[in-house]
């Protein structure tokens, strides 16, 4: 999961230059992009995951309903939580932080970069 990891350690890099006001930051568009980058980390800790199972790079999902199919088929018969997981980091990392830039409190972008790091130590 070496990839992954480094797409996460990234995605804190760019917030690290961020200021904060009130445990707010300031500037939206490098939150969005942390966001953004920790996303891909899920998808390449997956895609990691995935090749160790004998999937093809050719092979590997190429939409976010092919990731779920393909977690379903290689993961979620070992551990259904991961699925479940995917969804939320999938809603708050792609969906509420990169795509629409909702979270922008600083405990809260935290939190949901913790959880990213739990998923790809758990897959």
């Amino acid at each position: 999961m070496k990839e992954a990891l480094r797409y996460l350690n990234n995605a804190k890099e760019i917030l690290r230059s961020v200021p904060v006001d009130d445990n707010t930051y300031r500037d939206i568009k490098p939150v969005r992009e942390a966001f953004a980058t920790a996303y891909l980390a899920i998808l390449e800790a997956i895609n990691e995951h995935l090749m160790k199972q004998g999937v093809t790079k050719k092979e590997l999902p190429k939409s976010v309903d092919a990731y779920r199919k393909a977690l379903q088929k290689h993961v979620a018969v070992h551990n259904g939580k991961l699925l479940r997981e995917f969804e939320k980091l999938y809603d708050a990392l792609h969906i509420a932080g990169y795509y629409r830039g909702l979270i922008y409190d600083v405990t809260m972008v935290k939190d949901a970069l913790k959880a990213a790091r739990v998923f790809i130590d758990h897959l």
